[in-house]
């Protein structure tokens, strides 16, 4: 099966999958990244490396018609964010990669609200590209308990090795029968673009709150508001204990723990920066 790969290094283990089941890849279709939460130099380098054309720019029908004449037979889309019409009746195939056990979790990044709703179960899909996004048929999908103390980099790497064996299940596999099998999704709950809002601690809330919400985003970064400060969070670690010190008022500092009082305890602030490492991103559609 040969394939055109639209996406960037967040999901390129479904490439990885792919060929390793023996599809054969024709053509990269990636957009600019910001090379600190968004990037592509995995993926792109393997094109290059392999001599095959590397589109920057929005896919197009007249991209899609070139893909026909090229004797492409599927285009396989895994975290790109631009909608893609036209495809049929000029691919044979084209299907997405989200990570999020469909129809739960549509929308462009799910992964923190898996962690923020403390949910049991998460996973990862792949399904008929559609007209509207994330709605189209699941070809398949792999679920998988989450720990009480899953991160955003534990959730968003079991997401990446679950995508390589999705992915190499139908590379490897009767993909025709697989497509021809595939199972219309009903209902469903989307997950928007998250804000500034949703990334902002309240230390007026109990520790094991503010901890999940640290440990939601992660790198992607929590936002604390500390005294007159605001610096951005990405790792804490916590206690519960009765105390009498302001909220949200630093009670202990060592090089760069600040130790944070909340409701009923402290956290201890690891990693963060007064500004921002994400200055410009574009987080999702």
């Amino acid at each position: 099966m040969r394939f055109a790969y639209a996406g960037i290094d967040f999901l390129a283990d479904a490439f990885v999958g792919l060929v390793a089941g023996g599809w054969e890849p024709v053509k990269l279709f990636t957009r600019p990244c910001d090379g600190i939460h968004d990037v592509n130099d995995q993926i792109a380098g393997e094109f290059a490396r392999r001599k095959l054309p590397i589109q920057m720019s929005r896919i197009t029908e007249g991209d899609l018609e070139a893909l026909a004449r090229s004797g492409c037979d599927c285009l396989v889309v895994a975290g790109y964010p631009w909608r893609i019409r036209g495809w049929e009746g000029r691919v044979a195939y084209a299907f997405n990669v989200h990570p999020s056990p469909l129809p739960e979790g549509r929308g462009p990044y799910p992964l923190y609200r898996a962690i923020l709703d403390a949910r049991e179960t998460w996973g990862v899909s792949a399904h008929v590209l559609d007209a509207d996004f994330d709605t189209g048929a699941v070809l398949d999908q792999e679920t998988f308990a989450l720990s009480p103390a899953e991160t955003h980099e534990t959730l968003l790497a079991r997401c990446q090795m679950a995508t390589r064996r999705i992915a190499h299940r139908l590379g490897a596999g009767d993909f025709a029968g697989t497509w021809a099998s595939a199972r219309p999704q009903a209902g469903g709950v989307y997950y928007p673009r998250a804000h500034d809002a949703e990334r902002r601690l309240d230390f007026s809330r109990p520790v094991t709150e503010i901890l999940r919400r640290i440990r939601a985003f992660g790198h992607i970064e929590t936002i604390a508001a500390i005294g007159a400060s605001r610096v951005h969070v990405m790792e804490a670690h916590g206690w519960e204990e009765a105390h009498d010190a302001p909220v949200g008022t630093i009670t202990h500092r060592y090089r760069r723990t600040l130790v944070v009082a909340a409701a009923d305890g402290f956290v201890a602030i690891t990693r963060w920066s007064p500004v921002s490492a994400d200055v410009g991103r574009n987080f999702g559609r």
